[in-house]
């Protein structure tokens, strides 16, 4: 909490100036962490005790990379951010909170891959389709896309599985003090033809 309370501290400061995200107060900011926190035990779930690597794509503020990368220590994580100011705003982080297993690179998702993952998680960076092939060459042959989203994206997802790709979990997220939809989209290359039926049926979620 007081590593949170940190972070906090310090998107206020820094987006005075440089309009970091689109909030003006600490009430605003606790909202974006929760929103974040809220897919902390769906990827622990997902990829267990083990230590694991993270690709935060179009990272922005550091959400939610710099969140999982504070409360999942034995977690690599990668920020990829192309815009010059919230790249410089989280390494600043990094330093101030002593997170030596974050890491920043401030350029394209796409123009940089020199490192593979096991997991790439995006917040409101693109559709699913263009997530996927945007991140496609950084992701491990076992690993997963992780897609926050808010309402459940059926027409994206109907797009998404036209490639090879397996939706293979859509879950939706209870966050504390928020009224909006949130849902993760889980997905993996493709081993086989083998799809489930779409469109989406409205029981699908789970």
């Amino acid at each position: 909490m007081e590593a949170l309370e940190a972070y906090v501290s310090l998107l206020l400061r820094w987006n005075r100036v440089y309009n970091l995200a689109g909030v003006r107060d600490a009430a605003g900011v606790v909202m974006h962490l929760l929103d974040c926190l809220a897919v902390i035990a769906p990827l622990q779930r997902q990829m267990g005790s083990r230590p694991f690597r993270l690709l935060d794509a179009g990272s922005g503020a550091g959400l939610p990379g710099v969140v999982i990368a504070t409360v999942l220590p034995h977690c690599f994580v990668l920020c990829a951010e192309a815009v010059a100011k919230k790249a410089a705003f989280i390494n600043e982080v990094k330093a101030q909170m002593g997170l030596e297993n974050l890491k920043v690179s401030a350029t394209r998702v796409e123009s940089d891959q020199d490192e593979d993952f096991d997991a790439v998680v995006s917040r409101a960076f693109a559709s699913l389709v263009d997530f996927v092939r945007l991140t496609k060459p950084r992701l491990r042959g076992c690993g997963v896309w992780m897609a926050m989203k808010g309402r459940v994206p059926r027409g994206e997802i109907n797009e998404v599985v036209r490639l090879p790709v397996e939706v293979f979990h859509v879950e939706q997220l209870s966050i504390p003090l928020l009224a909006a939809e949130r849902s993760l989209v889980w997905m993996r290359p493709s081993v086989s033809k083998t799809r489930l039926h779409w469109p989406i049926p409205a029981n699908y979620v789970i």
